[in-house]
């Protein structure tokens, strides 16, 4: 029998020693080593969305983007682009930069119509593709997570699941979760014996909306006929299950489907807080199962390096959303636009603004632009992710290892913005706004969102970082950007803010980025 060890192994590198199983309310490797998990995820490589190609609300879903390329480059053009676009967007300089920086997994969001035809055969060119991916993870150490993206006939009925119609169909017509349980079957058989795959993510945010509440009911029964087929071939990997309304929504995990199994949830553009995981730690204490950020990002260095943070103390694996796209400030590589980009974003709309020579010339250098090598590395993203401190600390992302190890103040507060159960007086600097955290291309805070902590004499706030940090030359700001009265060192090997009189700190700053 393998000896569990208590300590939880962070991050990379993989271990392909045996399959990664759930015990215990935790993940464990093939050595019986529990995991937390760093993942990243690469959207936008085998399921193109718009908003990563700025072409929303124009070109959506990849069949809008599929059939805008033809309309404006030709037929043959088009089915061309597409291979050669599988074959950049993610190489194997990809998988080893992400090792590199310290992550052991990678989330592979697939769109069914890559890897099965309409009438349910498997397409090996697909397959290959994720044959060529496992074999680089195994000589980088990352593990690999089969994510089925785009269901056949939809699971969401948003543009994200590649739906012929935008509904999900998966779940309004039996073809279509007949042939989902078939490629379910047809990936475990031919993967039930790789150790470098993770585990199977069988459905990714279905049923959103409304549709959470009409057809939840159909969502448990696909859960479990999956669960039923997949073991029939496959009795050992991880089984994946999202909540409803973009994972968010838990309340049909009312038991154990099945005991190697975890529970995802995902997580944008809200407080990060534990009051909104409230429900996910609920459920796994109520289920004992692992839990997993399974997707997040799209938001502020600060909010990123405050979010991840938190998952992290929660013991709830995470896996970063995306690795790539086009002109971002929220992703580790940012892809530049070719030039002529703005006839195509025009061209997606209605009227063609580009004649098919342009047309393909400007695709030509999309090509070359998607390598890595040829896009703009962004350090700051990992940093923040891995919890490296940022030219910038804001205050509200203080440790949550609670009163007296990650915070000590005199007053509890009231009725703080939020992390309430910390009972610190976060507050707006000035008028409140519903949701401060709504940074979808990471932009500044707004004067109205700047968020503030009001500090006694002797309150002290830590900061989580990694150990033998240099503290040298940081200070603390005010709303407004003045620097106030702070003592910072480093104590119990956190970064340890502590106000010398009654202070509003805003953030604490770095004169270098570290």
């Amino acid at each position: 029998m393998v000896q569990q060890s208590t300590a939880p192994v962070i991050g990379g590198p993989a271990d392909f020693s045996g399959m990664v199983h759930a015990h215990a309310g935790t993940l464990v490797d093939g050595s019986g080593r529990p995991r937390l998990l760093r993942g990243m995820g690469l959207g936008n490589w085998f399921l193109a969305e718009g908003y990563m190609w700025l072409l929303e609300p124009g070109a959506s879903s990849p069949r809008e983007i599929e059939a805008l390329i033809e309309r404006l480059a030709g037929a043959d053009y088009a089915a061309s682009f597409w291979t050669r676009y599988r074959d950049i967007y993610i190489t194997e300089a990809d998988i080893a930069r992400m090792a590199e920086c310290g992550f052991d997994h990678v989330r592979l969001p697939i769109n069914s119509r890559v890897i099965q035809t309409p009438t349910g055969e498997p397409i090996e060119e697909g397959y290959a593709l994720i044959d060529r991916l496992i074999d680089w993870c195994k000589r980088h150490g990352l593990w690999v997570l089969l994510d089925l993206h785009g269901a056949p006939g939809g699971q969401t009925g948003a543009n994200i699941d590649d739906s012929p119609n935008n509904l999900p169909e998966l779940f309004l017509d039996q073809k279509y979760e007949d042939l989902t349980v078939r490629l379910w079957i047809d990936l475990a058989r031919r993967y039930a014996n790789e150790t470098t795959v993770l585990g199977y993510d069988l459905l990714n945010e279905p049923l959103p909306n409304e549709w959470q509440h009409s057809h939840g009911d159909a969502l448990a029964r696909v859960y479990q006929r999956l669960t039923e087929e997949i073991r029939r071939v496959d009795a050992d990997h991880l089984l994946v299950y999202e909540g409803s309304h973009w994972a968010t929504n838990w309340s049909m995990f009312d038991r154990v489907w099945d005991e190697n199994s975890c529970l995802q949830f995902h997580k944008y553009w809200s407080a990060p807080d534990r009051e909104t995981l409230s429900e996910f730690l609920q459920t796994r204490e109520r289920l004992n199962l692992p839990i997993y950020m399974g997707e997040g990002g799209e938001n502020t260095l600060p909010w990123l390096y405050t979010a991840f943070r938190l998952y992290e103390t929660e013991d709830a694996g995470w896996c970063f959303w995306p690795w790539k796209k086009l002109s971002t400030k929220t992703s580790p590589s940012n892809v530049t636009p070719p030039a002529g980009w703005d006839k195509i974003i025009a061209s997606s709309t209605g009227e063609t603004h580009v004649d098919p020579a342009e047309a393909q010339a400007i695709f030509d250098q999309l090509l070359k632009n998607v390598a890595l090598d040829n896009t703009v590395w962004q350090p700051q993203v990992i940093d923040a992710l891995m919890g490296s401190p940022l030219p910038v600390l804001p205050a509200w992302g203080f440790s949550f290892a609670g009163p007296g190890v990650g915070h000590s103040v005199a007053k509890s507060a009231e009725a703080p913005v939020f992390r309430a159960s910390d009972r610190v007086g976060i507050r707006f600097q000035g008028e409140s706004v519903e949701n401060p955290f709504t940074q979808t291309d990471g932009r500044p805070y707004l004067p109205e969102e700047v968020l503030v902590i009001d500090l006694e004499p002797g309150d002290w706030l830590a900061f989580d970082v990694p150990a033998g940090f240099d503290p040298t030359g940081a200070y603390g700001v005010d709303g407004e950007g003045n620097t106030v009265p702070v003592e910072i060192a480093m104590r119990d090997a956190r970064l340890r803010v502590t106000a010398v009189e009654h202070v509003v700190l805003a953030a604490v700053h770095f004169k270098e980025a570290m």
